[in-house]
């Protein structure tokens, strides 16, 4: 089905195969299979939920662009863009979202914004999300190479009601640092309280 998939709309200067290639190189080969696990489940959301198939395609296929290069990369786009200084503080899961998005559109010349927030917030999500960005939000959560107690019941939710699936990651997710105490980013917490607390 992804195959099929022709990019008309000039939202970027590359063909969908182009894009493929650019992304290929930039990561490793486990990565890549998962981009594109990513963007065939984006594709199926973006079908289900009327949203823009090119745009779907795109924003899965940049989303882990930036996912394996060196701190240094990220500390270096912070501090020549004025980015946020607590990003200082962050790791590579904050990073490649975030600051990944200023390389998309440095390097791919990427500048829809509605696909660079939706790279910007795959990992933490943002208190108020478009329907693209839940899409790449949930695509990244649950491709099928996710085999995470849960998952099943998360697609089941995805696909009946795109919010509830959201929710559900955002829960599930601050549960799982929680219980391991690890550190939460202060935007995931923002996302919490917007989607979840009542």
């Amino acid at each position: 089905m992804n195959n099929s998939l022709i990019y008309e709309q000039k939202i970027i200067k590359y063909s969908r195969k182009e894009l493929i290639e650019l992304v290929k190189k930039a990561v490793s080969t486990s990565r890549f299979e998962h981009i594109l696990r990513v963007e065939a489940m984006a594709l199926r959301l973006a079908k289900s939920y009327q949203v823009n198939l090119e745009k779907a395609s795109i924003a899965a296929l940049v989303h882990d662009y930036a996912k394996e290069r060196i701190d240094q990369d990220f500390i270096d786009e912070i501090m020549s863009k004025k980015l946020d200084p607590k990003l200082l503080n962050a790791n590579n899961a904050i990073w490649h979202g975030v600051v990944g998005a200023e390389l998309i559109k440095d390097e791919l010349e990427v500048w829809d914004e509605d696909i660079l927030n939706a790279v910007r917030h795959h990992t933490t999500g943002s208190p108020e999300m478009s329907m693209l960005e839940q899409i790449i939000f949930m695509a990244d959560y649950i491709e099928e190479g996710r085999n995470f107690n849960g998952v099943d019941e998360a697609r089941q939710l995805t696909f009946n009601n795109l919010q509830d699936g959201v929710r559900f990651q955002i829960k599930q997710t601050i549960q799982y640092l929680i219980e391991r105490s690890k550190n939460i980013y202060p935007s995931a917490i923002d996302t919490y309280n917007a989607w979840v607390a009542k």
